[in-house]
């Protein structure tokens, strides 16, 4: 049985597409049924409609406040039934609502070895530091920062000359593959959550 993904996004959707185009194999698993933004005009939306794939559009800006936009987002997200969702860029924290909905079936990635330098400024802080050794996580999201059970991650060697953007833009090619292989693993194995250990079967 063929997993249901909705995919949320916030800007350019290059692991969407990487997520489109994997999903294009039968033996994948899983298949992208709808996308959901965050704001209007995404590179990310245009994606998704040029691979004729269900598309929506809430800015937070539209709403009274946080908490009215949060059960409007989630009630739109569940019309699509996922078995999966899995945040792509997607830059806004998940509410209450739909935690409550979702949790438990709702991944996001980072662009560090988590626990290590959570936030917005991974790769940054990740220089700063003088690390060796950095990395993208996939997580499950919790009520935290970027503090979710990990169900993978991949490292990314620091090289001497690296600046804030070539290293990210390592991390994120790294963080693409494993988005794919992981999700697909997820989406076609299954898998169980215990305190902190995510296992995919």
């Amino acid at each position: 049985m063929t997993a249901r993904l909705v995919v949320l996004v916030s800007g350019n959707g290059t692991n969407l597409q990487a997520l489109l185009d994997a999903s294009l194999d039968p033996g994948y698993g899983a298949e992208v049924v709808a996308v959901g933004a965050d704001r209007g005009g995404t590179p990310a939306i245009e994606r998704a409609r040029a691979a004729d794939i269900a598309a929506f559009e809430l800015p937070v800006s539209r709403y009274p406040n946080r908490d009215a936009w949060d059960r409007e987002f989630t009630d739109r997200v569940a019309t699509y039934e996922p078995d999966l969702i899995v945040s792509a860029g997607f830059l806004k924290l998940a509410g209450t609502a739909f935690l409550s909905r979702f949790g438990g079936s709702y991944v996001n990635t980072h662009p560090a070895l988590l626990p290590a330098f959570p936030g917005m400024h991974a790769p940054r802080d990740a220089l700063d530091y003088g690390v060796k050794i950095t990395g993208a996580t996939l997580f499950v999201v919790d009520e935290g920062i970027d503090t979710g059970p990990i169900v993978a991650q991949v490292a990314v060697p620091v090289e001497n000359d690296d600046t804030q953007f070539t290293l990210h833009e390592r991390i994120k090619a790294a963080e693409r593959v494993m988005v794919v292989e992981w999700v697909g693993r997820m989406a076609r194995n299954g898998f169980t959550i215990e305190g902190r250990r995510v296992t995919v079967r």
